[in-house]
């Protein structure tokens, strides 16, 4: 069978995260969504963890349900240079032992949804894979608290440690993480990181896993590709979206080639502000490879069908609008994933031809995208020549959308000559 998971989200223990995050509203939320199996996030935090047991049945070992929908028992770490871990568990006995065995480096991991743990990521992936749990980078090149902010490699970081998995984050995506060859026997992993339960948060990344029943031991069986099962489509983001994926000046928003970056030593000659380094710099500086995995799944990069009804509809229209367009989707169709992903576009159309088009434009990669960066999101706009077609005949339509290219960089005499 096939299944779309959203393994990484957060509870309403951890900061900045809404007060609705509860069980029961991840369960009714995931059905909307579409998603068959959610991580619970913050399972090693005592009281998310009563309020799981509290609202679920046990289906096996690790596995929870709620109403149709399977709960697997996971938790973000953050380590002593601030980079953050996912944990996936085997068992809530695995949970206790793991949140005892971290108590005497953590001041806050009865408290926080996200503890904090002085210990090194090499430690605490040698702990995790002692205990049997599945560990990985989370949101592994995003700016902030993540392997790729703090290391050049994930050897420097885990050491001999084992890693079971490699989370993109919104800030990537297969193609730039595969430029980057010790990533290449890695399953990637697309998760939400949500702090909302709404479907415009939960599951906007996710994983399409081919197992037999949704339960802890599939999944692992699927991460650590054994037995059959696997991941068949990674669904995320554009990252191109995202707040830093170009260099750019974090007061005026100007974007900068890395070499030209260097050359103004990180100061903008415009403003004066600080040039923030972008994603897709950071990874073409650690890329080593232009060869690509051949078991590695597809990667589509999608949006919340919210966020594509807005974009059609245009900014003056109010969210009432928007949710009724939205609704009338979902009961057609029963659930965002299989809008975004799985129906014919033009079955979409007849709830509504332009929205059908732009979700076609999305799958398609035919979207015109401005770059974030600098901590500005970028911006979508939909071509003229889809906007005005007929939905029959959007494959003949020939749109030509700049594409980026994540290749291995020759580094120049030059270039390295510049002063950093």
């Amino acid at each position: 069978m096939r299944i779309d998971a959203d393994l990484h989200i957060h509870s309403r223990y951890s900061k900045a995260v809404s007060k609705t995050m509860t069980i029961p509203n991840l369960a009714e939320n995931a059905r909307f969504k579409g998603l068959g199996v959610v991580g619970t996030g913050d399972i090693l935090n005592p009281r998310w963890e009563e309020e799981l047991l509290k609202h679920t049945d046990r289906v096996e070992e690790g596995t929870y349900e709620l109403n149709g929908v399977k709960f697997l028992l996971t938790a973000e770490v953050e380590d002593s240079r601030r980079v953050h871990h996912v944990l996936i568990f085997p068992s809530i006995g695995t949970v206790r032992e793991m949140r005892e065995r971290l108590r005497p480096y953590s001041g806050d991991i009865d408290t926080e949804g996200r503890p904090h743990v002085g210990l090194s990521a090499a430690e605490i992936a040698d702990l995790a894979n002692e205990l049997d749990v599945l560990i990985g980078p989370a949101h592994a090149f995003t700016p902030w608290t993540s392997l790729y902010k703090e290391y050049d490699s994930l050897k420097e970081a885990y050491g001999g440690a084992r890693i079971h998995f490699l989370e993109l984050g919104l800030s990537a995506d297969s193609e730039m993480a595969d430029v980057i060859k010790a990533h290449h026997g890695l399953t990637y992993l697309s998760n939400s990181d949500a702090h909302s339960p709404m479907p415009h948060r939960l599951g906007r990344e996710f994983n399409r896993f081919e197992i037999e029943e949704p339960t802890f031991e599939e999944v692992r069986k699927a991460i650590l590709k054994r037995g059959g099962r696997g991941i068949v489509l990674n669904a995320g983001l554009d990252p191109r979206l995202g707040k830093y994926h170009l260099t750019a000046c974090s007061r005026c928003y100007s974007k900068y080639s890395i070499e030209d970056a260097r050359a103004f030593r990180w100061r903008c000659p415009k403003c004066g502000g600080r040039i923030k380094k972008g994603v897709r710099d950071r990874i073409l500086e650690l890329a080593d490879t232009s060869e690509k995995p051949r078991d590695r799944p597809p990667y589509i990069r999608l949006a919340p069908l919210a966020e594509i009804i807005s974009m059609v509809l245009g900014k003056g229209v109010g969210t009432k609008a928007v949710r009724l367009v939205w609704e009338r989707f979902l009961k057609e169709f029963g659930s965002e994933i299989r809008v975004l992903v799985d129906v014919p576009v033009e079955n979409l159309a007849q709830v509504h031809d332009e929205v059908a088009k732009a979700v076609w434009a999305y799958r398609e990669g035919k979207l015109i995208v401005v770059p974030g960066g600098g901590g500005r999101y970028g911006e979508i706009k939909l071509p003229e020549e889809i906007r005005r077609a007929d939905v029959r005949d959007l494959e003949g339509i020939d749109v030509s959308v700049p594409s980026e290219e994540y290749r291995p960089r020759q580094v120049s005499l030059m270039e390295f000559l510049k002063p950093s």
